[in-house]
């Protein structure tokens, strides 16, 4: 379930947050806040629904049936990401980007590694942004509980955060798209051998 590389880091919170549970590493926009913030966790449940309704017709069922409607629809398709593409530099132009942050998600949390120590104490209360696509420039805001906070030895910091409140819609949702990401690591790493 786990990736090996993923073992190098030793810290309890790693068991608390990833054993025993699926996990991705992967770099996104992301960013954590201290302090209570106004969320809607409908809009997050939504986003990632129709992230996966878009993603999941995008044909990636195996099947190799190329007729003329398939190859149509994949040329819809492929104009469909140029223009959200086109739209996503737009979108950015006018508004602040996220830093991009290595990380490391399951549905119980996420590990982040950023710059500056944020001092954050374990229990306080947060909210971690992140853009969970990289075709969408739009991003989700999630309700999370400080862990801990550790250096990771060269010179940046990693930040453990654990969901706290989430309805059961969104943590499906959030299962759902981190099932996809893996699944889409597991199928580049194959590639690549």
């Amino acid at each position: 379930m786990n990736d090996p590389r993923t073992s190098d880091i030793h810290h309890p919170a790693e068991s608390e947050l990833f054993d025993e549970t699926l996990s991705c590493e992967l770099a996104l926009p992301a960013e954590f806040r201290v302090g209570s913030a106004v969320i809607r966790p409908g809009s997050a449940e939504t986003l990632l629904r129709s992230v996966a309704l878009v993603e999941d017709a995008r044909g990636d069922d195996g099947h190799d049936d190329r007729g003329e409607s398939t190859l149509q629809l994949q040329r819809l398709e492929a104009k469909l990401d140029l223009t959200m593409v086109l739209l996503g530099r737009l979108v950015r132009q006018s508004a602040q980007d996220l830093p991009l942050r290595p990380l490391r998600w399951s549905r119980r949390g996420i590990r982040l590694e950023q710059g500056p120590r944020t001092g954050a104490a374990p229990g306080a209360l947060g909210v971690i942004r992140l853009q969970p696509s990289d075709w969408l420039p739009d991003h989700i805001d999630l309700p999370v509980a400080v862990i801990a906070e550790a250096a990771n030895g060269a010179g940046a910091h990693f930040l453990w955060l654990r969901f706290e409140g989430l309805s059961d819609g969104l943590e499906m949702a959030l299962e759902r798209h981190l099932f996809r990401l893996h699944r889409r690591q597991i199928a580049e790493a194959r590639r690549l051998r």
